[in-house]
């Protein structure tokens, strides 16, 4: 598989070019975001990128970064200033090989068209000796997408739909000097079981399919400037099953369920290599019942932290399907966030309770709200604790899910130097916030019978 490294110009103390509040770096990280992006789900690649947020990487530790992952082509992308208009590309000044010229000649006809499209110069195609350009071992070429200082220029830059295009043709030349496959279009037949403009109305017809025993969740959708709250009832790979689950949405009184088919182009990453086989437990296990409700649970989380959101209730919800201790996932939660201060590098936005990591680049992974981010904390659970097929009624949210040796860690004691690395003493961790979480519980009903007890010795004297 091809290695593409995305480099995103500037960032962090290095502004780039600036017209008063627009900042070069901001320009040159969205639209190298939605270059990887589009080639990811449309191509068969491994994509890289120099930075992914608004930080500071010297030129010689982009360069290296690329040169050390062995990456078949480099494409930087920049915003221009000093008076001019336009797009121009650029490869060095030096000597370099037929191949780079065909890179640059793909990726500038792509993003020419768009260029001409919307109004801007062609400024062609350059050379230059700069360092990304120089100091790469690979074909490398540098995108100056208009000029940072011209006011027509600007506009387009702030402009969405520009942005998405001028990243798509990158993409595109990318793919045709790459000769990159084409993905295969993958079929989601999603179960809907109503959509609402108020999302107060989504959560009660959850609560009205839970009481019947459909698993469902609200998926906040756009349909142009509108938001709407659809609930969810179950996505499938196959159409005779989503059919199944229709039948019982209905059956449980909402007569206006419907099936909608979702086409997506779905990043095939490397499986690993699975165990030989499924692991004894060795301990105690991940899969089991619960010993303490919702109530309890949040309980204790807001006794050591008064601001710490109620989300005990989602995992009992959704633990009980998978046949997973909530309580035990509910503390591993706790662990991982701090009593849900967030006081690491995830954030209370990114809705990820359990530190699961995105794909390649080691950033926490982030999810679209509470719900989702409990089911994939639950999800990463089950791959570890047994090789069963995932049950029916939700999506597969976990970015991390098809990385798991399945069955490989079956009690909590298994997840240590996998979950957390080293992780020595995770579980114990764990379950040490447990039998607090317990004990919690428990004291006050000791202290109870013990003066109870009391009382009763009292009356006999």
């Amino acid at each position: 598989m091809k290695k593409i490294m995305i480099d995103a110009g500037h960032g962090g103390s290095d502004p780039g070019a600036v017209n008063k509040n627009a900042l070069e770096k901001n320009f040159n990280l969205s639209i190298a975001i939605k270059i990887k992006n589009y080639l990811e789900k449309n191509f068969e690649a491994e994509v890289l990128m120099t930075r992914s947020s608004d930080v500071t990487v010297e030129l010689q530790e982009r360069t290296d970064k690329a040169n050390k992952a062995k990456t078949d082509f480099y494409l930087s992308v920049h915003q221009n200033s000093g008076g001019g208009e336009g797009f121009e590309s650029y490869v060095y000044n030096g000597g370099v090989s037929k191949e780079t010229i065909a890179f640059q000649n793909a990726v500038h006809a792509q993003a020419a068209e768009v260029i001409k499209k919307y109004g801007a110069a062609d400024r062609g195609k350059k050379r230059a000796d700069f360092h990304v350009l120089r100091e790469t071992v690979m074909p490398a070429v540098l995108l100056e997408v208009l000029f940072l200082d011209n006011e027509k220029n600007l506009a387009l830059l702030k402009n969405e739909n520009f942005q998405l295009e001028i990243a798509k043709a990158a993409a595109e030349g990318t793919a045709k000097a790459l000769k990159l496959p084409k993905r295969e279009h993958k079929t989601v037949y999603l179960v809907i079981a109503g959509s609402f403009e108020e999302k107060s109305n989504g959560e009660e017809r959850v609560q009205m399919l839970s009481a019947k025993k459909i698993s469902s969740f609200v998926d906040t959708v756009k349909e142009g400037a509108k938001t709407l709250y659809r609930v969810q009832a179950g996505a499938f790979a196959e159409r005779v099953y989503a059919e199944e689950q229709l039948k019982a949405v209905r059956a449980a009184g909402v007569q206006d369920a419907y099936i909608l088919t979702k086409a997506e182009n779905e990043p095939s990453k490397p499986e690993p290599k699975p165990e030989p086989k499924p692991q004894p437990a060795d301990g105690f296990t991940i899969e089991g019942t619960a010993v303490l409700s919702a109530d309890e649970m949040d309980r204790f989380a807001r006794s050591v932290n008064p601001d710490a959101p109620k989300l005990a209730s989602l995992y009992t919800q959704i633990a009980t399907v998978y046949g997973i201790r909530a309580d035990v996932a509910f503390a591993q939660a706790i662990q991982e966030t701090g009593y849900f201060k967030f006081e690491g590098s995830v954030k209370p936005g990114q809705h990820n309770y359990a530190g699961l990591g995105a794909y390649e680049n080691g950033k926490s992974a982030s999810f679209k709200n509470p719900e989702e981010g409990v089911l994939a904390h639950i999800q990463h659970l089950y791959a570890y604790a047994n090789v069963k097929p995932l049950p029916a009624g939700y999506p597969l949210v976990d970015p991390r899910f098809r990385y798991v040796a399945r069955g490989s860690a079956p009690s909590w004691k298994q997840l240590n130097g996998k979950w957390a690395v080293p992780g020595g003493q995770y579980a114990q961790q764990i379950l040490n916030i447990h039998r607090q979480m317990v004990n919690s519980v428990l004291q006050p009903l000791k202290n109870r019978v013990q003066n109870l007890e009391k009382r009763l010795d009292e009356t006999k004297s």
